[in-house]
């Protein structure tokens, strides 16, 4: 299965839209930062977030960016972090059926 990693970045107007895409998201990636995750998605996964997100935001108020950074296995990202929290790249994990 072929996964991408994304950054996604939104900037939510309504408090109650925020938590509903904040609790969204957990569900597709990592959280980083308060309005900040990375993700490993499929084209399937990619495409059905697009959607929910879609359904969740005020388009006149809200915004988000979902940034390509390439194929996850192959990506090396170069992150410069600082503070109290280490940025560590989502590794993939095997699904045991």
């Amino acid at each position: 299965m072929d996964q991408r990693l994304y950054i996604v970045a939104y900037d939510i107007s309504d408090q109650r839209r925020w938590r509903r895409i904040f609790k969204l998201m957990k569900g597709y990636g990592e959280w980083v930062q308060l309005s900040l995750f990375q993700c490993r998605l499929s084209l399937k996964q990619h495409a059905e977030l697009i959607a929910l997100l879609d359904g969740i935001i005020n388009h006149d108020e809200d915004h988000i960016v979902l940034l390509d950074l390439g194929v996850a296995d192959n990506v090396i990202p170069r992150v410069v972090s600082l503070g109290k929290a280490e940025f560590v790249t989502i590794e993939h994990e095997a699904v045991i059926v």
